[in-house]
Parts: C-alpha cells; sequence; structure tokens
C-alpha cells in the first residue's frame, strides 16, 4: 500500500509539473502574443502621429495626385465662412461662393476652433487630422466588432501606411469629417442588436447620417451601406429591423429638411441651390455615357492603392460566386462587409452620376476598401487544408501594401516643402506694400489665401452673381491668376479695370499651375467704350500689361 501510495504521489507531482510547464508555455506564448500586438499598435500610432506633422506645409508635390484642385481651393472655398466671420466679422459674401449654406458642418467646427486658435490654416488641417485620428479607433472598432483583433489591426495599418491618405488626410477640406460620421453611424448600426432601445439606436444613426449630409452630400450614397448593417444585424428579427431602417431613414430625412427649411427661411435658398449648380459637370458624349462615365469612376479607386483595390474587387468577386460556401456565408453575413460594398458602390454610383472623378472623393471609400480586404483574407484563413493558401497570399499583399506605402508616406513626412504658402505670404507682403485701392483679392485660389494670410478674398469663377457684377459690388483692388489668364475671366474683368501684371510667385508642382500671377486692377473710366469703339474684351486691351497667355 504505501508502495502504491508512493507512485501515485509521484504521479500527481509529474503531472502538476507538466500542467504547470504547459500553463507556463501557454503563458509565455500568450505574453509574447501581447507584446506583438502592443508593438504593432505603436507602429500603427506612429503613422498616425506623423499626419500631424508640419501641418503648414504643401500638398506632397511629386504625388500621383498632382492635379487634384483641393490642393489650392478646397480649403479656403469650404472653410470661408469661418474665416469671413472670425477676419470680417459676417460669414456671408453676397453674391460670392458661400458653401456653407448646403454643407455647414466643417465650416461651423472650424469658426469653433478659431475662437482658440486664430484664424490659422494648421489649426483647420488640425481639425482634419483629428478627423482621422479618430476614423482610424472608427475603423477598428467596426472591423472588430464582427471579426479577429488582427484583422481589425491590418485594415487599419493599411490606412494609416496609405500615402493617398496621408496627402488627403492633412487638407482641411470635407473628406475626413465626412468619414468620421459615416464611420461612427456604422458602429452605432452594427451594434443595435445589443441595444435595449434599438429605434433609438437606429434614430442616431440617422442623426450621425444626416449631419455627414450636412458635412458633404455625398454621404446620401452611404445611407444604403447604413441600412445593410441594420438589416444584416437583426435579419433575425425581420419586423425590429424594418423598423430601425425606417426610423434611421427618417430621422436623416427630417434633420436634413429641417436644415433645408431654415435656409429658405433665411433667405439663403439661392446660395444653397447655386451649391448643387456648379458641382453640375457635363456629361461624355453619346447615348452611351453611362458606360463610360462608370468606367473612369471604376478605374478612379486605384488612386487609392493598385494592389489592395484589386484584392478587395477579387474578395468581392469571390464571395460572390462562392456565396454558397463558408466562406463566402461568412462574409455576407457580417454587417461590415456587405456595408463596406455598398459604401464603395455608393461612391462609384456618385462619381459615374456626376462625371467629376477627382481623387480627393475617393478618400472616403477607401476605407471601406481596406475593411473588405482584410476581412476577406480572415475568412480565407479560416478554412482548412489548401483552401487556406488564397488566404495567405491575400495577407501577402496586405503586408506588402502597408510596407512599400509606408515607406512612401514617410518620405512625405519627412520631406515638407512649403512653395505656396510662401506665395501666399509673398503676394499679400506685396500688396500690402504697394497699396492699390481696397485690399482686397479676385483669385479662383482667393479663400485659400484668406485662410493662409488673413487676406481678404473673392472667387473669379464661382458665385451666385456674375463676375462683372461682383466687381462692381466689391471693388477689388487685386487679382492672381495661375499661369495664364481665361480669356472668358479676362472679358469679365475688362467690364471694369485694366490690368497690370505685378508679380510672380511659384508654388506647387503641376506645370499647369505651378506659378501665381498677380495684377493690380486699374479702374477703367467709360465702361466697355474704348475710344468710341467697343473692342474684344477677351483679349488684351492697349492699357493692360500681361506677359502670361490669354487662354
Amino acid at each position: 500500500m504505501a508502495s502504491l501510495l508512493t507512485e501515485v504521489d509521484m504521479a500527481e507531482r509529474e503531472w502538476d509539473r507538466n500542467w504547470e510547464e504547459g500553463e507556463g508555455a501557454t503563458r509565455k506564448v500568450g505574453s509574447r502574443r501581447q507584446w506583438g500586438y502592443l508593438a504593432w499598435v505603436l507602429a500603427i500610432a506612429g503613422f498616425a502621429a506623423l499626419h500631424a506633422l508640419h501641418l503648414r506645409a504643401d500638398f506632397p508635390n511629386g504625388s500621383p495626385w498632382v492635379f487634384d484642385w483641393a490642393k489650392y481651393t478646397d480649403e479656403g472655398w469650404y472653410g470661408n465662412g469661418a474665416v469671413r466671420a472670425h477676419l470680417f466679422g459676417s460669414w456671408y459674401a453676397a453674391g460670392d461662393f458661400n458653401p456653407a449654406a448646403a454643407v455647414p458642418a466643417w465650416p461651423f467646427l472650424e469658426w469653433l476652433l478659431f475662437f482658440a486658435t486664430g484664424v490659422k490654416v494648421e489649426a483647420a488641417r488640425g481639425l482634419a487630422v483629428a478627423c482621422f485620428a479618430v476614423s482610424v479607433v472608427l475603423s477598428y472598432l467596426l472591423v472588430r466588432s464582427g471579426g479577429s483583433r488582427w484583422t481589425a489591426l491590418a485594415a487599419v495599418t493599411l490606412a494609416v501606411t496609405s500615402p493617398f491618405l496621408y496627402c488627403f488626410s492633412r487638407l482641411a477640406i470635407l473628406e475626413p469629417l465626412e468619414t468620421t460620421l459615416t464611420l461612427a453611424a456604422l458602429n452605432a448600426a452594427v451594434r443595435l442588436p445589443r441595444m435595449k432601445r434599438r429605434e433609438v439606436g437606429a434614430a442616431g444613426v440617422g442623426l450621425l447620417l444626416a449631419l455627414a449630409a450636412l458635412t458633404k452630400t455625398t454621404a446620401v450614397f452611404l445611407v444604403p451601406a447604413a441600412i445593410w448593417a441594420i438589416w444584416v444585424g437583426l435579419r433575425n428579427e425581420r419586423r425590429v429591423a424594418l423598423r430601425c431602417a425606417l426610423t434611421a431613414v427618417s430621422a436623416t430625412g427630417i434633420v436634413y429638411g429641417l436644415w433645408v427649411a431654415w435656409v429658405v427661411r433665411l433667405g439663403l435658398l439661392g446660395d444653397y441651390k447655386y451649391y448643387f449648380f456648379v458641382n453640375n459637370y457635363p456629361k461624355p458624349a453619346g447615348v452611351l455615357w453611362p458606360v463610360t462615365a462608370l468606367w473612369w469612376s471604376i478605374h478612379g479607386l486605384l488612386w487609392v492603392d493598385h494592389s489592395v483595390v484589386f484584392l478587395a474587387g477579387g474578395m468581392v468577386l469571390g464571395a460572390g460566386v462562392a456565396w454558397r460556401t463558408k466562406w463566402g456565408r461568412g462574409l455576407w453575413r457580417a454587417p461590415v462587409f456587405g456595408a463596406s460594398i455598398l459604401a464603395v458602390a455608393g461612391f462609384v454610383l456618385f462619381m459615374t452620376v456626376q462625371n467629376h472623378p477627382q481623387p480627393r472623393y475617393f478618400a472616403v471609400p477607401a476605407f471601406f476598401c481596406y475593411f473588405v480586404a482584410a476581412m476577406g483574407a480572415e475568412g480565407l484563413l479560416r478554412l482548412k487544408g489548401w483552401r487556406r493558401a488564397p488566404g495567405w497570399v491575400a495577407i501577402a499583399a496586405i503586408v506588402g501594401s502597408a510596407g512599400v506605402h509606408g515607406v512612401r508616406t514617410i518620405g512625405y513626412a519627412f520631406h515638407p516643402e512649403y512653395t505656396f504658402v510662401n506665395a501666399a505670404e509673398e503676394l499679400t507682403q506685396y500688396i500690402d506694400g504697394h497699396p492699390n485701392g481696397r485690399r482686397m483679392l479676385v483669385s479662383i485660389s482667393g479663400d485659400e489665401i484668406a485662410l493662409v494670410t488673413g487676406l481678404p478674398g473673392l472667387c473669379d469663377d464661382f458665385g451666385t452673381m456674375d463676375l462683372p457684377s461682383k466687381l462692381a459690388k466689391y471693388q477689388p483692388g487685386w487679382y492672381a491668376s495661375w499661369n495664364d489668364i481665361d480669356a472668358g475671366t479676362l472679358e469679365d474683368l475688362h467690364a471694369h479695370y485694366s490690368l497690370e501684371e505685378a508679380a510672380t510667385f511659384r508654388a506647387f508642382d503641376d506645370p499647369d499651375r505651378n506659378e501665381l500671377v498677380l495684377f493690380k486692377l486699374h479702374p477703367l473710366p467709360g465702361g466697355l467704350e474704348r475710344d468710341g469703339q467697343k473692342q474684344n474684351l477677351r483679349e488684351a486691351l492697349p492699357g493692360d500689361k500681361i506677359e502670361v497667355p490669354v487662354e
């Protein structure tokens, strides 16, 4: 008996020792994994922090998006209400471009911010970077709601290392806030099943979507993505899902409708309608123009990323073909996957209808392309045997893309250039040093320069009042153009002024817009009559001093 007890005691001790060693090994592996995740999160945070460096610097020169208009117009245009309110006493300039009547959310936030910082381009861009940082967190939470931790981190890694998003998330434009509000709405939508008062939560989704639409009206095309997330998340409770979807859509419509009603009451309907008028672009020739526009819209996604966009497209096609398989069913039952596809499709549809594919528009769907790629890879890796191989190929593509793009982003971050802000400051200093009537500049970049230097500006291209009438009302002293003068603009200027080319300031890298040319405006007596004869006002007049081409 003693011998048996001794053997049992020895066996128990051996078992305990093996268990403790196994537990220790498990703990050791778990510890390593936690340290790995911590390092990954720190790397993500480091790349996100790069966006906040050198906020005064130009949009990176030498980028594939050199021709995007936003870098010399949009920051000023869409924040001009906040700039005017702080510098000149009123957010509204009658007859000029007043987009805040249609998209008030961003200028309102800038207006609040400028109370603390003053009117500074760095502050406005810092607000955009803050929106990007919040979007990164919301992206993680959204993907994590139905996926693993590494999947969410992979999607976020693609976002923070993207040179495309680096360039456009640092501009004080509408897309960063639109992205943040959309991701917030989707986070709320996918969590409705966990809420006790789901209709109240759905109303919150609708409110966030309305705010996104009041940031930029393209958010209307993201509403189907939110409805999908609600419907799939509550698919086992169809009546509840229907009530929540209707509640969200109704809340969006009511909030947006209240804003429009207020715009009408304030007498700003003309400015509201004008915002949509100027964003109505000509369509391609022929009855098949939608096909041409659709092709260019889909092609525009490649501005975001070549490898991952193709990977995301492959995931969508694969999930569509294999919808009956475990992998396909798993993806389609995930609210985030289908919502991401609809978000991208919504923007492609908008770009097709609008026929205005500018790179900045794709800053919103870029996030959703990353979600689709990461979630598709996770689904493939959950398969068994050789069927996991495509998942490892997808992971390799994600890692390679993040690595290559991360290097480019670091290059942009540590090689800032200041050509435009310097040109704006030099132009303002020249005007202040050479008084010429009213200290006001007319230019396509007038609002942008106002944001940088505080110089009063008017837009020569957009406005509810035609340019000759606007010139007569405000009587500016200066005009600036890029590289040449548009013949139609020259005709409008000649209704009241002759032009004297005064100075040229180099800025940016676009060969069509790398010289900012400043002109003095000299009032012309006699209106359109010159020596008793009506002259061709689309050409230089005898009193003009113009050296740049008239196009």
